[in-house]
């Protein structure tokens, strides 16, 4: 069974991917991660909220939420 952190990993991988083409959507992380690694939502999760919670991604707003790499200020 993979690992929280290994999961974390392949989500900021694809929103790295992802940054200036698409905004990717928190189902969408669990989908792939569900795909890529055979675990469950709760697992995904988790590892949705260490990425949050370490600031390697935020949250967005537009019309619907949405998780991406936060932009560097200035």
């Amino acid at each position: 069974m993979a690992e929280v952190k290994e999961i974390a990993d392949f989500m900021y991988k694809m929103a790295v991917d992802a940054q200036g083409q698409k905004k990717l959507k928190p189902g969408d992380y669990t989908k792939a991660a569900i795909a890529e690694f055979g675990v469950d939502k709760k697992t995904t999760k988790l590892a949705i909220r260490e990425l949050v919670d370490n600031g390697r991604l935020v949250y967005s707003y537009f019309g619907g939420s949405f998780l991406e790499v936060p932009k560097e200020e200035g």
